[in-house]
């Protein structure tokens, strides 16, 4: 999968695209990610990509040449998506994330000041996204939480291929309570069917807890 990421604060991506699971998937190949500054492709001699809104009002909106240019520069085939990240766009789940995971190409669009020239969204966009009903400064944090969100469920890139399966929201469920060593820890102890080695008990056991957490904390879930 390749993913593109047009911002104009390329510098923030480095620490989370150089670590853990998104480091380790560009190493086996699975993965490549590019971030480009949309500075880059303004042709205003200052560098400049917004300009005050037409109406009035305030703040500043991204002009639509720098935008418009880069993605031409990136997009290679008709088969690449282009995202927005938005508060306007559809909220970012695990079943979209598995949507867009199907994708081979994405390109990325990170918002900043009051958003971004309408044009680009009626022409450009092919999907809008949202990680919740709040305002940030840009859409660079967003972009962050969408890759981590994708990448892990591309194939190869976890080392346990059932993992992603267990996870809360893959069922529809929250996950069930998870325990390691030691089996007492200051007298509370491991649930004894986890002991047993009895599989099917244990599995039994798992969607018990599992229902029961998710219809404690988000029965909105189970509808």
């Amino acid at each position: 999968m390749k993913i593109d990421i047009v911002t104009i604060f390329p510098k923030v991506f480095k620490p989370i695209l150089g670590e853990s699971i998104i480091k380790r998937a560009q190493k086996k190949g699975l993965l490549k990610i590019a971030v480009y500054n949309l500075r880059d492709y303004t042709k205003d001699k200052h560098k400049k990509i917004d300009d005050r809104p037409f109406g009035g009002g305030p703040g500043m909106v991204f002009t639509p040449q720098p935008i418009f240019d880069a993605v031409k520069c990136i997009k290679k085939d008709r088969g690449t998506k282009v995202v927005l990240l938005t508060p306007q766009g559809e909220t970012l789940n695990q079943k979209l994330a598995q949507k867009l995971s199907k994708n081979k190409h994405l390109i990325l669009i990170c918002g900043h000041y009051e958003g971004i020239d309408e044009r680009v969204r009626m022409s450009l966009v092919d999907e809008e996204v949202s990680i919740g009903d709040y305002i940030l400064t840009g859409g660079e944090l967003p972009a962050m939480v969408l890759v981590d969100t994708i990448v892990r469920l591309l194939s190869g890139v976890l080392g346990d291929k059932d993992s992603v399966k267990s996870e809360s929201f893959c069922r529809g469920l929250l996950e069930y309570p998870q325990y390691t060593r030691p089996a007492n820890y200051k007298g509370k102890k491991v649930p004894k069917v986890l002991l047993s080695g009895n599989h099917q008990a244990i599995a039994s056991w798992r969607k018990e807890q599992a229902l029961k957490i998710t219809k404690k904390k988000r029965p909105d879930l189970l509808k």
